[in-house]
């Protein structure tokens, strides 16, 4: 993998404060994973930049390398890894999602 696409990676979680790299875009989810985190997130009422990892190979392979984390969607709040799908909804029940991502934009 190359740095390039490491940086490019590094430079989308660092600039935005909660980043979902997802298959496909918040308004047409690729895979019921993806549709599953958009929704949690869209629910929690905060705003997120989104990635589609389908649009660039080299960020599919390189955000797993990036987070040594095997699955899309990855969520990132405040620059740091905090899960895939399952994590966030387990999160999301408990009420730390909420709390984790309280301070952030709300989206409009």
């Amino acid at each position: 993998m190359t740095e390039d696409v490491q940086a490019r990676i590094d430079a989308v979680v660092k600039n935005n404060p909660v980043v979902l790299f997802m298959k496909g875009s918040p308004l047409f989810p690729q895979c019921g994973f993806s549709s599953r985190a958009v929704a949690i997130l869209q629910h929690l009422g905060v705003a997120f930049e989104s990635v589609d990892v389908l649009q660039d190979q080299g960020v599919r392979q390189g955000i797993k390398a990036y987070s040594d984390w095997p699955t899309i969607p990855q969520l990132y709040v405040g620059g740091e890894f905090v899960g895939g799908s399952d994590i966030m909804m387990e999160m999301y029940e408990s009420g730390e999602l909420a709390e984790l991502v309280q301070g952030y934009a709300k989206a409009e």
